[in-house]
Protein backbone atom coordinates (compact mmCIF):
# COMPACT_ATOMS: atom_id res chain seq x y z
CA UNK A 1 0.00 0.00 0.00
CA UNK A 2 1.22 3.55 -0.95
CA UNK A 3 1.17 6.66 1.01
CA UNK A 4 -1.97 7.63 -0.79
CA UNK A 5 -3.26 4.44 -1.00
CA UNK A 6 -3.33 4.42 3.05
CA UNK A 7 -5.29 7.86 3.10
CA UNK A 8 -8.11 7.18 0.38
CA UNK A 9 -11.02 8.25 0.81
CA UNK A 10 -12.10 4.59 -1.22
CA UNK A 11 -10.82 2.95 1.77
CA UNK A 12 -14.37 2.82 2.82
CA UNK A 13 -17.17 0.38 2.57
CA UNK A 14 -19.43 0.44 -0.82
CA UNK A 15 -22.41 1.38 1.78
CA UNK A 16 -21.11 4.46 3.12
CA UNK A 17 -21.38 6.11 -0.65
CA UNK A 18 -24.31 4.75 -1.43
CA UNK A 19 -25.66 5.96 1.50
CA UNK A 20 -23.97 9.82 0.76
CA UNK A 21 -25.93 9.65 -2.81
CA UNK A 22 -29.33 8.96 -1.15
CA UNK A 23 -28.01 11.78 1.67
CA UNK A 24 -27.48 14.76 -1.01
CA UNK A 25 -30.09 13.78 -3.53
CA UNK A 26 -32.61 14.16 -0.42
CA UNK A 27 -31.12 17.53 0.78
CA UNK A 28 -30.22 15.56 4.05
CA UNK A 29 -26.98 17.97 5.28
CA UNK A 30 -28.37 18.20 8.93
CA UNK A 31 -25.70 18.26 11.84
CA UNK A 32 -24.98 14.57 13.19
CA UNK A 33 -23.30 13.48 16.17
CA UNK A 34 -21.80 9.89 16.10
CA UNK A 35 -19.75 8.25 18.42
CA UNK A 36 -17.07 5.52 19.05
CA UNK A 37 -17.42 3.19 21.44
CA UNK A 38 -16.63 -0.58 22.89
CA UNK A 39 -19.68 -2.51 24.06
CA UNK A 40 -17.90 -4.63 25.78
CA UNK A 41 -14.01 -6.22 26.70
CA UNK A 42 -12.54 -8.97 25.68
CA UNK A 43 -12.98 -12.07 27.83
CA UNK A 44 -9.86 -12.25 30.47
CA UNK A 45 -9.30 -7.84 30.01
CA UNK A 46 -9.93 -5.52 32.84
CA UNK A 47 -8.95 -2.37 30.85
CA UNK A 48 -8.42 -0.95 27.52
CA UNK A 49 -6.29 1.69 26.25
CA UNK A 50 -7.12 4.31 23.52
CA UNK A 51 -5.21 4.45 20.46
CA UNK A 52 -4.90 5.53 16.79
CA UNK A 53 -6.04 8.99 16.97
CA UNK A 54 -2.96 10.70 15.33
CA UNK A 55 -3.73 8.62 12.40
CA UNK A 56 -7.54 9.56 12.38
CA UNK A 57 -6.54 13.28 12.49
CA UNK A 58 -4.38 12.69 9.61
CA UNK A 59 -7.22 10.95 7.84
CA UNK A 60 -10.12 13.77 8.97
CA UNK A 61 -7.52 17.00 7.82
CA UNK A 62 -6.46 15.29 4.85
CA UNK A 63 -9.72 13.88 3.09
CA UNK A 64 -10.37 15.00 -0.02
CA UNK A 65 -11.70 13.10 -3.77
CA UNK A 66 -9.02 13.41 -6.12
CA UNK A 67 -9.58 13.44 -10.04
CA UNK A 68 -8.24 9.36 -10.01
CA UNK A 69 -10.63 8.79 -7.27
CA UNK A 70 -13.94 9.83 -9.36
CA UNK A 71 -13.06 8.26 -12.42
CA UNK A 72 -13.04 5.07 -10.32
CA UNK A 73 -15.88 5.63 -8.56
CA UNK A 74 -17.63 6.65 -12.20
CA UNK A 75 -16.43 3.54 -13.58
CA UNK A 76 -18.31 1.09 -11.46
CA UNK A 77 -21.41 2.92 -12.92
CA UNK A 78 -23.09 2.95 -9.68
CA UNK A 79 -23.15 6.83 -9.17
CA UNK A 80 -24.28 10.18 -11.55
CA UNK A 81 -22.48 12.94 -12.26
CA UNK A 82 -23.97 15.72 -9.83
CA UNK A 83 -23.32 12.86 -6.57
CA UNK A 84 -19.05 12.86 -7.76
CA UNK A 85 -19.60 16.67 -7.89
CA UNK A 86 -20.76 16.71 -4.83
CA UNK A 87 -17.89 14.46 -3.87
CA UNK A 88 -15.33 16.68 -5.47
CA UNK A 89 -15.97 19.35 -2.74
CA UNK A 90 -16.64 17.52 0.17
CA UNK A 91 -14.04 17.94 2.86
CA UNK A 92 -14.27 17.44 6.52
CA UNK A 93 -15.62 20.32 8.21
CA UNK A 94 -16.24 19.02 11.67
CA UNK A 95 -15.47 18.49 15.56
CA UNK A 96 -14.39 16.04 16.93
CA UNK A 97 -14.05 15.72 20.63
CA UNK A 98 -11.72 12.72 22.25
CA UNK A 99 -9.71 10.75 24.70
CA UNK A 100 -6.45 11.49 24.27
CA UNK A 101 -4.80 8.41 23.29
CA UNK A 102 -3.04 6.55 25.81
CA UNK A 103 -6.38 7.41 27.93
CA UNK A 104 -7.09 4.09 30.01
CA UNK A 105 -11.31 3.27 28.78
CA UNK A 106 -13.87 0.89 29.54
CA UNK A 107 -16.75 -0.59 28.14
CA UNK A 108 -20.21 1.82 26.95
CA UNK A 109 -17.76 4.98 27.25
CA UNK A 110 -17.28 7.12 24.09
CA UNK A 111 -13.86 7.31 23.11
CA UNK A 112 -14.42 9.63 19.92
CA UNK A 113 -17.26 11.73 19.16
CA UNK A 114 -17.95 13.33 15.54
CA UNK A 115 -19.91 16.10 14.94
CA UNK A 116 -20.63 16.85 11.50
CA UNK A 117 -22.88 17.51 8.82
CA UNK A 118 -24.27 14.14 8.20
CA UNK A 119 -22.67 13.18 4.76
CA UNK A 120 -19.54 13.73 6.62
CA UNK A 121 -19.96 12.43 9.60
CA UNK A 122 -21.41 9.16 7.69
CA UNK A 123 -18.37 8.84 5.08
CA UNK A 124 -15.48 8.57 7.58
CA UNK A 125 -16.88 5.24 9.34
CA UNK A 126 -15.05 2.78 7.91
CA UNK A 127 -12.01 4.02 7.82
CA UNK A 128 -12.14 6.08 11.84
CA UNK A 129 -12.88 1.96 13.10
CA UNK A 130 -10.32 0.69 11.72
CA UNK A 131 -7.56 3.19 12.66
CA UNK A 132 -9.36 3.20 16.49
CA UNK A 133 -10.06 -0.59 16.66
CA UNK A 134 -6.79 -1.83 15.38
CA UNK A 135 -4.80 0.89 17.53
CA UNK A 136 -6.69 0.26 20.70
CA UNK A 137 -6.45 -3.78 20.37
CA UNK A 138 -2.76 -3.26 19.85
CA UNK A 139 -2.32 -1.11 22.67
CA UNK A 140 -4.39 -2.96 25.58
CA UNK A 141 -2.99 -5.83 24.84
CA UNK A 142 0.92 -4.41 24.87
CA UNK A 143 -0.27 -2.74 28.30
CA UNK A 144 -0.82 -6.43 29.65
CA UNK A 145 2.90 -7.17 28.43
CA UNK A 146 4.02 -3.97 30.25
CA UNK A 147 2.10 -4.52 33.32
CA UNK A 148 3.38 -8.61 33.41
CA UNK A 149 6.90 -7.18 32.96
CA UNK A 150 7.37 -4.73 36.31
CA UNK A 151 9.97 -2.79 34.39
CA UNK A 152 12.01 -4.73 32.33
CA UNK A 153 12.74 -4.19 29.04
CA UNK A 154 9.81 -5.36 25.72
CA UNK A 155 10.91 -4.84 22.26
CA UNK A 156 7.93 -5.74 19.54
CA UNK A 157 8.78 -8.35 17.47
CA UNK A 158 6.17 -8.70 15.62
CA UNK A 159 5.69 -6.75 12.31
CA UNK A 160 6.87 -10.19 9.86
CA UNK A 161 3.41 -11.79 11.70
CA UNK A 162 1.54 -8.46 11.12
CA UNK A 163 -1.55 -9.15 8.81
CA UNK A 164 -0.08 -6.85 6.63
CA UNK A 165 2.23 -4.02 6.72
CA UNK A 166 0.63 -0.89 8.15
CA UNK A 167 -1.09 -3.26 10.72
CA UNK A 168 2.48 -4.02 11.35
CA UNK A 169 4.07 -0.52 11.42
CA UNK A 170 0.96 0.77 14.07
CA UNK A 171 0.85 -2.28 16.11
CA UNK A 172 4.90 -1.12 16.78
CA UNK A 173 3.59 2.21 17.83
CA UNK A 174 0.79 1.26 19.82
CA UNK A 175 2.59 -0.94 21.68
CA UNK A 176 5.50 1.84 22.16
CA UNK A 177 2.54 4.19 23.72
CA UNK A 178 1.32 1.55 25.79
CA UNK A 179 4.86 1.21 27.89
CA UNK A 180 7.00 -1.45 25.25
CA UNK A 181 10.96 0.25 25.45
CA UNK A 182 10.97 0.46 20.84
CA UNK A 183 10.27 -2.35 17.84
CA UNK A 184 12.47 -4.22 15.41
CA UNK A 185 10.45 -2.19 12.72
CA UNK A 186 12.85 0.05 11.26
CA UNK A 187 10.66 2.29 9.32
CA UNK A 188 8.68 2.67 13.24
CA UNK A 189 12.28 4.99 13.41
CA UNK A 190 11.67 7.40 11.17
CA UNK A 191 8.01 7.59 11.23
CA UNK A 192 7.08 8.40 14.72
CA UNK A 193 10.63 8.99 16.64
CA UNK A 194 10.33 5.45 17.94
CA UNK A 195 14.15 3.45 18.86
CA UNK A 196 15.16 0.40 17.01
CA UNK A 197 16.36 -2.47 18.07
CA UNK A 198 18.15 -6.01 16.69
CA UNK A 199 19.77 -8.40 17.01
CA UNK A 200 20.94 -10.96 14.59
CA UNK A 201 19.25 -14.18 13.05
CA UNK A 202 20.18 -17.80 12.98
CA UNK A 203 20.94 -18.19 9.69
CA UNK A 204 23.89 -15.16 10.31
CA UNK A 205 25.67 -17.88 13.16
CA UNK A 206 24.85 -20.77 10.84
CA UNK A 207 26.04 -18.98 7.82
CA UNK A 208 29.35 -19.10 9.50
CA UNK A 209 31.84 -21.51 9.89
CA UNK A 210 31.98 -21.40 13.54
CA UNK A 211 29.79 -19.84 16.35
CA UNK A 212 32.51 -18.10 17.57
CA UNK A 213 33.38 -16.40 14.40
CA UNK A 214 29.78 -15.06 13.68
CA UNK A 215 30.08 -13.85 17.59
CA UNK A 216 33.11 -11.94 16.82
CA UNK A 217 32.16 -10.54 13.15
CA UNK A 218 28.92 -9.14 14.69
CA UNK A 219 30.84 -7.90 17.37
CA UNK A 220 33.33 -5.62 15.52
CA UNK A 221 31.26 -4.41 12.70
CA UNK A 222 28.00 -3.30 14.53
CA UNK A 223 27.81 0.11 15.65
CA UNK A 224 24.85 -0.46 17.61
CA UNK A 225 24.28 -2.28 21.09
CA UNK A 226 26.01 -5.61 20.82
CA UNK A 227 23.26 -8.24 21.27
CA UNK A 228 24.66 -12.28 20.01
CA UNK A 229 22.26 -14.72 20.08
CA UNK A 230 23.46 -18.12 21.43
CA UNK A 231 21.30 -20.86 21.31
CA UNK A 232 21.60 -21.86 17.36
CA UNK A 233 23.23 -25.18 18.90
CA UNK A 234 23.94 -24.95 22.39
CA UNK A 235 23.11 -21.83 24.88
CA UNK A 236 25.35 -23.01 27.36
CA UNK A 237 28.51 -23.70 25.68
CA UNK A 238 27.77 -20.61 23.43
CA UNK A 239 27.70 -17.98 26.70
CA UNK A 240 30.89 -19.83 27.68
CA UNK A 241 32.48 -18.59 23.84
CA UNK A 242 30.86 -15.02 24.78
CA UNK A 243 32.41 -14.70 27.89
CA UNK A 244 35.78 -15.85 26.01
CA UNK A 245 34.94 -12.98 23.04
CA UNK A 246 34.17 -10.27 26.14
CA UNK A 247 37.75 -10.77 27.62
CA UNK A 248 38.83 -10.12 23.82
CA UNK A 249 37.33 -7.16 23.73
CA UNK A 250 37.51 -5.56 26.88
CA UNK A 251 41.38 -5.04 26.57
CA UNK A 252 40.24 -2.92 23.11
CA UNK A 253 37.16 -1.04 25.01
CA UNK A 254 34.51 -2.77 23.32
CA UNK A 255 31.85 -4.64 25.22
CA UNK A 256 28.87 -7.14 24.51
CA UNK A 257 25.70 -5.47 26.04
CA UNK A 258 23.17 -8.83 25.85
CA UNK A 259 22.47 -11.96 24.72
CA UNK A 260 19.73 -13.50 23.24
CA UNK A 261 17.93 -16.56 24.06
CA UNK A 262 15.35 -17.65 21.63
CA UNK A 263 14.21 -21.29 22.73
CA UNK A 264 13.94 -24.16 25.52
CA UNK A 265 13.67 -23.80 28.92
CA UNK A 266 13.66 -20.17 29.36
CA UNK A 267 14.13 -20.08 32.93
CA UNK A 268 16.31 -22.63 33.41
CA UNK A 269 18.34 -21.82 30.52
CA UNK A 270 18.46 -18.09 31.40
CA UNK A 271 19.99 -19.06 34.82
CA UNK A 272 22.76 -21.16 33.69
CA UNK A 273 23.83 -18.72 30.81
CA UNK A 274 23.76 -15.84 33.66
CA UNK A 275 26.17 -17.73 35.73
CA UNK A 276 28.58 -18.28 32.40
CA UNK A 277 28.35 -14.83 31.53
CA UNK A 278 29.25 -13.53 35.57
CA UNK A 279 32.79 -14.55 34.55
CA UNK A 280 33.49 -12.18 32.05
CA UNK A 281 34.99 -9.06 32.55
CA UNK A 282 33.48 -5.33 32.49
CA UNK A 283 30.04 -4.43 32.33
CA UNK A 284 27.26 -6.99 33.08
CA UNK A 285 26.03 -8.76 29.85
CA UNK A 286 22.32 -8.70 30.15
CA UNK A 287 19.78 -11.55 29.47
CA UNK A 288 17.29 -11.25 26.35
CA UNK A 289 14.59 -13.69 25.84
CA UNK A 290 12.42 -14.64 23.11
CA UNK A 291 10.04 -17.35 21.29
CA UNK A 292 6.79 -17.44 21.02
CA UNK A 293 5.95 -15.76 24.76
CA UNK A 294 2.49 -14.17 25.61
CA UNK A 295 1.80 -12.22 28.73
CA UNK A 296 1.07 -14.74 31.19
CA UNK A 297 4.75 -16.11 30.45
CA UNK A 298 6.27 -13.27 31.19
CA UNK A 299 4.93 -12.99 34.26
CA UNK A 300 6.02 -16.85 35.02
CA UNK A 301 9.35 -15.36 34.22
CA UNK A 302 8.97 -12.51 36.69
CA UNK A 303 7.38 -14.39 39.25
CA UNK A 304 9.48 -16.77 39.56
CA UNK A 305 12.91 -14.33 39.68
CA UNK A 306 14.20 -15.93 36.24
CA UNK A 307 17.29 -13.47 35.47
CA UNK A 308 16.07 -11.94 32.59
CA UNK A 309 16.56 -8.38 31.76
CA UNK A 310 14.13 -8.27 28.77
CA UNK A 311 11.36 -9.72 25.80
CA UNK A 312 11.36 -9.78 22.72
CA UNK A 313 7.11 -10.07 21.64
CA UNK A 314 5.87 -11.24 18.58
CA UNK A 315 3.16 -13.01 16.98
CA UNK A 316 1.06 -12.48 20.58
CA UNK A 317 1.39 -8.80 20.24
CA UNK A 318 0.76 -8.01 16.67
CA UNK A 319 -2.09 -10.48 16.17
CA UNK A 320 -3.50 -9.62 19.61
CA UNK A 321 -3.72 -13.63 20.02
CA UNK A 322 -6.31 -13.98 23.05
CA UNK A 323 -8.07 -11.10 21.92
CA UNK A 324 -7.94 -10.50 17.92
CA UNK A 325 -11.31 -8.12 17.86
CA UNK A 326 -12.71 -5.71 19.80
CA UNK A 327 -17.04 -5.40 20.04
CA UNK A 328 -17.05 -1.70 19.00
CA UNK A 329 -19.08 0.61 17.03
CA UNK A 330 -19.40 3.89 15.54
CA UNK A 331 -23.27 4.89 15.88
CA UNK A 332 -25.33 8.13 15.32
CA UNK A 333 -26.65 9.77 18.22
CA UNK A 334 -28.05 13.04 17.46
CA UNK A 335 -29.18 14.20 13.93
CA UNK A 336 -30.24 17.20 12.47
CA UNK A 337 -30.79 18.37 16.48
CA UNK A 338 -32.86 15.22 17.96
CA UNK A 339 -31.03 12.25 20.10
CA UNK A 340 -31.05 9.55 17.96
CA UNK A 341 -30.67 5.78 19.27
CA UNK A 342 -30.63 1.49 18.41
CA UNK A 343 -32.53 -0.62 20.39
CA UNK A 344 -32.09 -3.21 17.88
CA UNK A 345 -31.69 -6.50 20.64
CA UNK A 346 -28.37 -6.74 22.06
CA UNK A 347 -26.63 -4.01 20.24
CA UNK A 348 -29.22 -0.73 21.71
CA UNK A 349 -27.10 2.67 21.66
CA UNK A 350 -27.72 5.52 24.20
CA UNK A 351 -28.68 8.53 23.01
CA UNK A 352 -27.19 12.27 23.61
CA UNK A 353 -24.32 13.85 23.16
CA UNK A 354 -21.78 12.60 25.84
CA UNK A 355 -18.55 12.78 28.23
CA UNK A 356 -16.76 10.77 30.12
CA UNK A 357 -16.41 11.88 33.23
CA UNK A 358 -13.75 10.22 35.54
CA UNK A 359 -13.58 10.25 39.49
CA UNK A 360 -10.00 8.91 41.81
CA UNK A 361 -10.10 7.34 45.56
CA UNK A 362 -8.10 9.75 47.68
CA UNK A 363 -4.67 7.60 46.96
CA UNK A 364 -5.30 8.53 43.00
CA UNK A 365 -6.29 5.43 41.77
CA UNK A 366 -9.47 5.50 39.53
CA UNK A 367 -12.34 5.03 41.35
CA UNK A 368 -15.44 5.28 39.10
CA UNK A 369 -16.56 6.52 35.66
CA UNK A 370 -19.71 8.36 34.54
CA UNK A 371 -20.89 9.01 31.79
CA UNK A 372 -23.56 11.76 31.06
CA UNK A 373 -24.78 14.33 28.48
CA UNK A 374 -22.13 17.23 27.84
CA UNK A 375 -24.31 19.71 28.58
CA UNK A 376 -25.53 18.16 32.34
CA UNK A 377 -21.70 17.78 33.20
CA UNK A 378 -20.72 15.77 36.33
CA UNK A 379 -17.84 15.93 39.19
CA UNK A 380 -14.36 14.20 38.16
CA UNK A 381 -11.77 15.07 34.95
CA UNK A 382 -13.59 15.14 31.66
CA UNK A 383 -11.75 12.46 29.50
CA UNK A 384 -12.91 13.62 25.93
CA UNK A 385 -11.32 16.85 24.83
CA UNK A 386 -11.51 18.95 21.55
CA UNK A 387 -9.54 17.23 18.98
CA UNK A 388 -10.46 19.36 15.82
CA UNK A 389 -12.75 22.81 15.20
CA UNK A 390 -14.39 23.40 12.01
CA UNK A 391 -11.69 20.78 10.98
CA UNK A 392 -9.00 22.05 11.70
CA UNK A 393 -6.60 20.62 14.74
CA UNK A 394 -6.87 22.42 18.13
CA UNK A 395 -4.05 23.07 20.42
CA UNK A 396 -5.22 20.64 22.82
CA UNK A 397 -3.97 17.64 23.91
CA UNK A 398 -0.58 17.08 23.49
CA UNK A 399 -0.10 15.06 20.72
CA UNK A 400 2.43 12.51 19.38
CA UNK A 401 3.99 8.95 20.87
CA UNK A 402 5.87 10.45 23.56
CA UNK A 403 3.15 12.38 25.14
CA UNK A 404 0.61 9.67 24.44
CA UNK A 405 3.36 6.86 26.19
CA UNK A 406 3.35 9.46 29.07
CA UNK A 407 -0.44 9.32 29.39
CA UNK A 408 -0.40 5.85 29.45
CA UNK A 409 2.29 5.28 31.87
CA UNK A 410 0.49 7.66 34.38
CA UNK A 411 -3.14 5.81 33.77
CA UNK A 412 -1.23 2.40 34.41
CA UNK A 413 0.28 3.21 37.82
CA UNK A 414 -3.55 4.93 38.88
CA UNK A 415 -5.43 1.45 38.11
CA UNK A 416 -6.52 -0.29 41.00
CA UNK A 417 -4.60 -3.25 41.78
CA UNK A 418 -6.89 -5.85 40.81
CA UNK A 419 -7.42 -4.04 37.96
CA UNK A 420 -3.51 -4.06 36.46
CA UNK A 421 -3.73 -8.07 37.14
CA UNK A 422 -3.79 -10.73 33.95
CA UNK A 423 -7.25 -12.06 35.46
CA UNK A 424 -10.30 -10.88 34.92
CA UNK A 425 -11.14 -8.95 37.87
CA UNK A 426 -14.85 -7.26 39.11
CA UNK A 427 -15.60 -4.79 36.21
CA UNK A 428 -14.82 -1.15 36.92
CA UNK A 429 -17.89 0.85 37.63
CA UNK A 430 -19.16 3.05 34.65
CA UNK A 431 -22.32 4.47 35.66
CA UNK A 432 -24.83 5.66 32.49
CA UNK A 433 -26.02 8.98 34.40
CA UNK A 434 -29.82 9.38 35.03
CA UNK A 435 -29.96 12.18 32.29
CA UNK A 436 -28.84 9.62 29.38
CA UNK A 437 -31.80 7.10 30.76
CA UNK A 438 -33.88 10.20 30.80
CA UNK A 439 -33.42 10.37 27.36
CA UNK A 440 -32.81 7.37 25.79
CA UNK A 441 -36.83 6.16 27.54
CA UNK A 442 -37.93 9.50 25.95
CA UNK A 443 -37.00 8.76 22.00
CA UNK A 444 -37.94 4.90 23.14
CA UNK A 445 -41.39 6.05 22.59
CA UNK A 446 -41.58 7.09 19.17
CA UNK A 447 -39.67 5.85 15.74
Amino acid sequence: MTPRDASSPLLTDLYQLTMLQSYFAAGMRGEAVFEFFVRRLPPGRNFLVAAGLEQLVEYLTALRFDAVDLEQLAATGLFDDEFLAELDRLRFTGDVDAMPEGTICFPNEPLVRVTAPLPEAQLVETRLINLLHFQTMIASKAARFVLAARGRSLVDFGFRRAPGAEAGVLAARASYIAGFDGTATVIAHPLFGIPIFGTMAHSYIQAHDSEIAAFERFARGHRGAVVLLIDTYDAEAAAARVVELAERLAAEGRKIASVRIDSGDLDALSRSVRKILDRAPGPRIGIFVSGGLDEHDVARLVDSGAPVDGFGIGTSLDVSNDAPSLDCAYKLQEYDGRPRGKRSPGKETLPGRKQVFRRYAADGRLERDVVALVDEPRDGEPLLVPVLRGGEPVATPPAGVEAARRRCRESLDRLPPALASLERAPAFPVEIDASIERLAAQIGATP
